[in-house]
């Protein structure tokens, strides 16, 4: 005789922390899938169970493992807030190879558009929609035959993300072996509506055009042996001058009139002195390009800048979150890993109206390790300051 199929879990059993009913629609549209195939009705771990486990993972440092993981879901605690049974190491281990990360992917964008913006102003106002673009390296282990690298000895995948700059908050991401193409990759995952900041290792004229196919703008990091046709030089305010612009210029087309343009439309060179000097002594001049004329040169400079703020996300990711340790080994394990390492950091961001800090963080897995009530991480996450400007980083 069949078992009897569980019911799905309740949200209200995540109890203690209001701000879980934000992962009620994850938890209601996830159960049912992949569960076609058990017409014996057997199943025990469902795909918004074992989201949720991975979630607790993220939330819970003690927990380094896979098997650490299956362990906690046998505490009767845990179980009554995940609304799960006990996980079996098997269960577990098929999860990751049964059900697919996509239905995770569009939580990123839904949690992100709730995210409250961490940069005010006028200069937030003209740098809307500011998106950086770029990768991390996950390294893998040499039986991970996809994560495909340098060598069989060295394997490898790649996180590729798109930063919300003046949210602070992720809004897309997507996991390939390491030896991929990156401009590949981003035209892959263009959206309308955005202005991306990207650095020179993207520097495609192919995908600049792309990007302005899909209805939206860039500043991006060219190599200094750029060839171009200047029409116009602009003027420098004063302005530009102190932010480092060192010379602005309209140009007709990238590259020699032997390449054909790709772009089909006039762009614009800035290049911005970063302050610093090469091994020869002579000044760095970062050379940026973007198609947004009607940006101040100054604010150009800024949107670079501001590019270090997915650089930073990165940090925070692997060495506070603690994303770099690897529960699955296949592709698709590793992505439902870190998709929900993205939910965990976007549901900081969302509860607490600001970039996700390392003492927030300590202070919901105080909350889950039952050291802070309820009360505790709540007074905490209310007498948060309003987070101050974003301060980008230096340009390097």
């Amino acid at each position: 005789m069949p078992r009897q199929r569980l019911h799905p879990p309740q949200p209200e059993l995540l109890r203690g922390f209001k701000y879980f009913a934000l992962l009620r629609p994850l938890l209601q549209r996830l159960h049912d899938h992949a569960t076609a195939r058990d017409t014996a009705g057997n199943r025990q771990l469902f795909y918004d169970q074992y989201a949720a486990l991975l979630l607790f993972y993220f939330f819970n440092p003690i927990l380094t493992s896979l098997r650490g993981l299956q362990q906690a879901s046998g505490l009767d605690k845990v179980q009554r807030r995940l609304g799960c049974g006990r996980a079996s190491l098997g269960a577990l281990s098929e999860a990751s190879r049964v059900f697919d990360p996509q239905l995770l992917r569009p939580l990123l964008g839904e949690l992100a558009a709730r995210a409250r913006p961490v940069v005010a102003g006028r200069e937030a106002e003209a740098l809307a929609a500011l998106t950086a673009a770029d990768g991390s390296l996950w390294r893998g282990l040499p039986r991970m035959a996809w994560a495909l690298w340098m060598d069989e000895a060295h394997r490898g995948a790649k996180l590729h993300l798109h930063f919300d700059v003046l949210k602070g908050v992720p809004l897309d991401a997507a996991v390939t072996p390491a030896a991929c193409s990156e401009p590949g990759q981003l035209r892959a995952m263009l959206r309308p509506g955005r202005l991306y900041v990207i650095d020179r290792g993207y520097a495609s004229y192919q995908l600049f055009g792309d990007i302005l196919v899909a209805g939206s703008s860039f500043v991006g990091r060219l190599k200094e042996d750029a060839a171009f046709t200047v029409d116009q030089e602009r003027p420098l305010s004063a302005a530009a001058a102190a932010a480092g612009v060192v010379r602005d210029v309209v140009v007709g087309q990238l590259g020699t009139a032997h390449h054909k343009d790709v772009v089909g439309r006039p762009l614009r060179l800035v290049w911005v002195a970063t302050g610093k000097r090469r091994p020869d002594g002579t000044a760095e001049v970062l050379l940026l390009c973007t198609d947004r004329r009607d940006l101040a040169a100054e604010l150009v400079a800024l949107a670079y800048k501001y590019r270090w703020q997915v650089e930073l996300f990165f940090r925070w990711f692997k060495c506070i979150l603690g994303a770099r340790h690897l529960l699955a080994l296949s592709q698709q394990g590793l992505t439902l890993q870190l998709y929900a390492g993205l939910i965990a950091s976007l549901l900081i961001s969302v509860w607490t109206g600001r970039q996700p800090t390392k003492r927030t963080f300590e202070m919901v897995c105080l909350y889950f390790s039952g050291w802070a009530s309820l009360d505790e991480l709540v007074a905490h996450i209310e007498g948060l300051q309003e987070h101050p400007k974003t301060k980008p980083r230096p340009p390097g």
